[in-house]
């Protein structure tokens, strides 16, 4: 399977950018501009494409929000389309691609895959890629059909992880050689090293549904309680699943340990005031607040699911754990929280893994390199 591309060096990898008469039109199309670890990536290489290799616009099929203004403060054109229905949806993405000549459509998870890919295939936009940043949505034998169908329009299905990468072959039936995985990453200006606190704070960050599974986390905290008694919970972020969890940390007899935060936007200092962060998800493509934790130099508590594993080395940056099993959860809290002394070295390495891997910047010079080999081979077979 390929392998992602460094950063730099596109000369000795005969990577040439383009012609001196403009950069690359590339338009990101996605559902949303609203809340989300996805959008939150648009915003990033919205700030930092190399404007030398192309200039981005981003397209939302459906609602903008916050990181809709982000992407315009970086200079960075941002469409919103409203359609009656699908056909007129496909329509008016159909001209406006033409209208733009763009040369490369990004189509982000299912949804946009299948239609931008139709749209920008009938508008004739030579390079399509289509980025699957988690599992996909729809597992029906209808919507597996879908996907694989538009998958035969793109040119590229990029994986977020090699775990989506082999789901990409194995589950949806996607050609080996079509694949390929860019790991996502984060901008470290905003995650500076703090290191751990001397305290035993747990930090999470994440939505608050049902695939982040915090009642696995509740439980094992209430587990892990008789034996770190000191040990505090801090969540951060909102979802349809507050409320229950609010009761069940009630019911659980361990409200005073345990503080819900709402969504917040200084996610950086907050992870500054923990010692370790943990988190329980049943997926997993690649967390965004794990790395965000590894960068400010937590120790990272995590289940071994999705591309966690490819983030997280077990026993160096962290520990993994099983999903579902709040046992298992619970004992490496516990085993966290009574051995503070290993609290630096841990942080320390996963500064440096994300640090080496997992930069916002390598990201978009993948996916520019990737634009750029893409083009040079249907150029090539003209």
């Amino acid at each position: 399977m390929p392998t992602p591309l460094a950063v730099s060096g596109r000369e000795a990898r005969g990577i040439d950018l383009p012609s001196a008469t403009r950069p690359l039109r590339v338009c990101h199309v996605s559902l949303t501009l609203q809340t989300g670890g996805l959008e939150r990536i648009l915003a990033d290489l919205a700030r930092r494409h190399d404007r030398r290799v192309c200039q981005p616009t981003f397209l939302a099929l459906r609602e903008v929000g916050r990181f809709a203004e982000e992407i315009r403060r970086a200079d960075c054109e941002v469409l919103q389309l409203r359609a009656a229905n699908r056909l007129a949806e496909i329509r008016s993405m159909v001209r406006l691609f033409r209208e733009r000549q763009f040369d490369v459509v990004h189509a982000h998870n299912t949804y946009p895959h299948i239609y931008a890919s139709i749209a920008a295939r009938w508008a004739g936009v030579p390079v399509v890629v289509q980025t699957r940043h988690g599992q996909r949505s729809g597992h029906g034998w209808r919507a597996t059909l879908q996907y694989r169908w538009a998958s035969r329009l793109v040119d590229r299905i990029v994986a977020v992880s090699d775990d989506a990468a082999r789901l990409c072959v194995e589950s949806d039936g996607i050609r080996a050689d079509k694949v390929c995985r860019i790991w996502n990453g984060i901008d470290l200006d905003e995650f500076h090293y703090r290191g751990p606190i001397a305290e035993p704070v747990a930090m999470a960050v994440a939505r608050l549904s049902a695939e982040k599974d915090f009642p696995t986390l509740l439980r094992a905290v209430a587990f892990a309680m008789p034996y770190v008694p000191e040990l505090r919970l801090r969540i951060v972020g909102d979802g349809p699943d507050r409320m229950r969890l609010e009761q069940l940390t009630r019911e659980l007899g361990i409200g005073e340990r345990v503080e819900f935060l709402g969504e917040r936007r200084d996610v950086a200092a907050l992870l500054a005031q923990a010692a370790f962060f943990v988190t329980t998800s049943l997926t997993e493509g690649i967390s965004l607040t794990l790395l965000e934790a590894m960068a400010v130099g937590l120790p990272v508590i995590a289940t071994s699911v999705g591309g966690n594993p490819e983030i997280v080395i077990d026993g160096v940056t962290g520990r993994l754990t099983p999903s579902g099993d709040a046992h298992a959860v619970a004992q490496a809290i516990v085993q966290m929280a009574q051995a503070p002394e290993c609290w630096a070295d841990y942080g320390g390495a996963g500064r440096e893994r994300v640090l080496t891997h997992f930069d916002i910047r390598r990201m978009a010079a993948e996916y520019e390199d990737l634009y750029l080999q893409l083009l040079a081979g249907k150029r090539g077979a003209c």
